[in-house]
């Protein structure tokens, strides 16, 4: 029989747990909150301090009722939940359900599920910390105000299933901003002036700098032919060569929001499959016998720190002494906090430095060894020395008109011997080199050439650069950021093309109805105060009362206001230009849980509905009858069919081009990389360059 009782999460943090403690300790999963508002109503007591009203979550009864029966033959229970608020509120729950003083040290932390870190954790249990729920409490209620007054006025006023979360209206916003920025972009024509220039054997480019030391605009090709005019030959002479050799330091290691970026950037992973992986991570993974059972990988995913603890730093730096040599060591480096962040738990790193990616890669899933790899090479490449680079700049001139070339050499790889952080662009970071030039040379010019530009629109946002500005305005906390991206595509006021974000006319509809009549719900100012607001309550600032009363005086007439003064707004379907095959009404667009599909107007006397198909003009390769048209899958991944299916289950993941392989006839497609576009065959081995 056990003599204490702990209650964590998940089960598979149970098992983990209970093998580090021992007999003396049964471990249990509370399955996450046992208690919350009910969904059906408000739930929420205005006329006494907004009190909230808990219930047992449904289906949550035979959890508490195992966890009650388990509680009563135990001399203690320890409460273990998650390092943070939503973990401090499931204790502060829990501790109300099994009738445990919160007052008494009854709650157990941990950053890392290792054994360590566990058995240190027990030897100093707390009490529950009521300034970390009541800034929980307060952000539930305010969110459960904001939504359970606001969608129930979109339901009557649009359509039902709608709703207006307070951070998810203002990542809403963003991208409609952002959408209007592009459509408002004016294109701006501008010139540049390449050159191929050459030093004996060797090639090197160049472009066009200055005249005389100034700078010229080409903004029309009449400015480019002014400069062109002044060239003589093709003989310039070398007036300087600068060289200097350049330091470069590795990224800090990950918080949860540029973790989120690396693995889209790298990965290609959605930020809620990221946290999800992260998650497997953290709660453990079973290593083997001969390796220690079941382990934590890395540590707690949810955090806006940098800080890495005195003990990883330096066993991180044991290993890299002992890998890669004493040259490699980095000197410690002093994290950079943001204003706004917490800073409540460190960075997310790998609970060893010791376990090397590539010897648990047999008893990891893919995704899970990739995302490891990412956190372990990001972690190791933190604490090691900067890269060095010789760079090298080059004037050269001609009858006053100057061309400039750069290029870089890595002398010493540092960090980048084991990990480069990734742009938004793709751009492989590699060695421009120029041949060894001296002042007073000549080089002689092989290709002058003008290419004509237009300026740009911002990009829409992709998962990554929205989380990216979201984090940098204080938008949200790294717990947030995950399910608000998930929430707006699912409400259908976003979608996804080419994996950039875009408003749909829903979207646009109910963000004008909440700027104009809750203006503070998506006022970013607004929005980053009420999280400060909300950190005050963790900090025992203020009380969570008073943030909530001040909010809602002047919410609350905003609200009778919008009850009385919004008007219907009736969102006609688009017609689809097709008649239902089965009744002969007129199909519409409808837009559901996966996107946009056709639907008969007739409905529900009517339920014919059909996937959108969107030709690419290729006959199918198997039937020779069909149409190869562009599906969905559930998982909104793009994929090829032939639009006879089910009489033809022809399916291609790559995207099948009109002209047959020169080689052996069959199909060819097209398989993108970063590299670009490669054009290949489908049944040999035949491939073409791949293009930009």
């Amino acid at each position: 029989m056990a003599d204490y009782l702990v209650i964590v999460e998940s089960p598979a943090k149970a098992k983990t747990i209970e093998r580090y403690l021992g007999k003396k300790y049964k471990v249990k999963a509370s399955m996450g909150h046992v208690r919350d508002l009910p969904k059906s109503q408000m739930g929420i007591d205005y006329d006494n301090n907004f009190e909230p009203r808990y219930i047992t979550i449904r289906g949550k009864g035979p959890v508490l009722k195992d966890l009650k029966s388990a509680a009563k033959k135990v001399k203690k229970v320890y409460l273990a939940a998650d390092p943070d608020r939503e973990g401090e509120a499931i204790a502060w729950h829990l501790a109300h359900a099994l009738n445990i003083d919160e007052t008494s040290e009854c709650r157990v932390v941990f950053n890392e599920i290792t054994k360590d870190a566990v058995k240190d954790a027990f030897k100093q249990p707390r009490n529950i910390n009521m300034n970390l729920v009541d800034a929980q409490q307060g952000r539930r209620i305010l969110d459960r105000l904001v939504g359970y007054n606001i969608s129930p006025l979109l339901w009557k006023k649009v359509k039902k299933g709608l709703s207006a979360g307070r951070v998810q209206s203002v990542a809403v916003k963003m991208i409609i901003d952002r959408e209007r920025e592009i459509e408002a972009f004016t294109p701006e024509e501008y010139w540049s002036i390449d050159g191929l220039f050459k030093k004996d054997k060797e090639s090197f480019e160049g472009s066009f700098y200055r005249i005389n030391n100034e700078k010229v605009k080409l903004t029309t090709k009449a400015d480019v032919d002014k400069v062109l005019k002044r060239l003589e030959n093709d003989e310039f002479y070398i007036e300087s060569v600068k060289k200097k050799e350049r330091k470069r330091n590795p990224s800090l290691p990950f918080t949860t929001s540029s973790l989120q970026q690396e693995a889209a950037r790298k990965l290609n992973f959605r930020a809620r499959k990221t946290m999800m992986v992260a998650q497997q991570l953290y709660e453990g993974i079973d290593l083997g016998k001969k390796d220690g059972g079941i382990n934590g990988l890395i540590t707690y995913m949810r955090t806006d720190s940098t800080r890495l603890s005195n003990t990883a730093q330096e066993e991180g730096q044991s290993y890299i002494k002992a890998t890669y040599g004493e040259e490699y060591l980095g000197s410690p480096r002093k994290t950079k906090t943001n204003e706004k962040a917490q800073d409540a738990h460190e960075a997310i790193r790998p609970t060893s430095a010791y376990r090397d990616p590539a010897k648990l890669k047999s008893v990891l899933s893919r995704d899970q060894y990739r995302l490891y790899k990412l956190i372990w090479d990001r972690f190791t490449a933190s604490l090691m020395a900067p890269a060095v680079l010789d760079t090298m700049t080059v004037q050269m001139i001609q009858n006053g008109v100057q061309f400039r070339a750069n290029g870089s050499k890595i002398k010493f790889k540092g960090f980048m011997k084991v990990y480069i952080e990734g742009n938004d662009d793709n751009t492989k970071e590699e060695d421009k080199l120029l041949p060894d030039l001296e002042e007073g040379m000549t080089v002689k010019s092989a290709k002058i050439e003008p290419n004509q530009h237009f300026t740009q629109p911002p990009p829409r946002y992709t998962e990554a650069r929205l989380v990216k500005t979201m984090e940098e305005k204080g938008i949200g906390r790294p717990s947030t950021y995950a399910p608000t991206l998930d929430t707006i595509q699912r409400r259908g006021y976003v979608t996804l093309d080419n994996k950039r974000f875009v408003p749909t006319e829903l979207g646009e509809i109910v963000i004008e109805l909440v700027k104009e009549f809750f203006p503070e719900v998506i006022n970013i100012d607004f929005t980053v105060q009420m999280e400060s607001d909300l950190d005050k309550i963790e900090e025992g600032e203020v009380e969570w009362v008073k943030i909530i009363d001040d909010f809602f005086s002047g919410f609350k007439k905003r609200l009778d206001y919008a009850e009385a003064e919004m008007e219907k707004v009736e969102i006609k379907d688009e017609p689809a230009g097709e008649t239902c095959e089965k009744c002969g009404h007129e199909m519409v667009y409808k837009m559901g849980r996966y996107g946009k599909f056709m639907a008969c107007s007739n409905f529900p006397e009517c339920r014919n509905t059909k996937a959108i198909l969107k030709e690419i003009g290729v006959d199918c390769p198997k039937c020779k009858e069909g149409q190869i048209v562009e599906r969905k899958s559930k998982k909104k991944r793009t994929f090829y069919g032939c639009d006879r299916y089910p009489e033809c289950d022809f399916l291609s993941w790559d995207k099948p081009i009109s002209r047959p392989c020169p080689k052996c006839n069959e199909m060819l497609v097209e398989k993108k990389s970063k590299k670009g576009t490669q054009i290949q065959c489908s049944s040999c081995d035949y491939k073409e360059e791949p293009q930009k």
